[in-house]
């Protein structure tokens, strides 16, 4: 259960009914996920983070499927089922199939696996690794 309430777009503060404007003209589409609904609350924080969001994901040297990708692992290590499911549908919407997705998560529990290794262990970074 969420800690606070899901502002419809008949509660929302002017400020926060423009980044919801944004919102929708920028990604093309009619809803707005509770994510955003959320955040709210906060209309000058909600603008803050849908901008850093926008300049982020937006165009840039990674495509946008890789971004989602990105995000997923991410959510997976910090263990954010909503954004893990969130940037799931959003990754499958940028073409991410079956395959990719089953190979994302065998990268995701390898990369876990030999993290919490090397964690355990403390071992020493190498010194070709390291930049000069």
């Amino acid at each position: 259960m969420s800690t606070v309430s899901l502002l419809s777009d008949d509660d929302l503060a002017p400020e926060a009914r423009a980044v919801f404007d944004d919102i929708r003209a920028t990604r093309q589409v009619e809803h707005v996920n509770n994510f955003w609904r959320a955040l709210a609350h906060d209309p000058a924080q909600l603008a803050a983070i849908w901008n850093r969001l926008k300049g982020v994901m937006g165009p840039g040297a990674l495509d946008p499927l890789t971004k989602e990708m990105i995000y997923i692992a991410v959510s997976a290590a910090n263990s954010c089922a909503y954004c893990a499911h969130s940037h799931t549908a959003s990754a499958r919407a940028k073409g991410m199939s079956d395959e990719m997705y089953a190979e994302l998560l065998a990268v995701i529990g390898m990369a876990s696996q030999t993290n919490a290794l090397a964690n355990a262990m403390q071992v020493p970074v190498d010194e070709a690794f390291k930049a000069t």
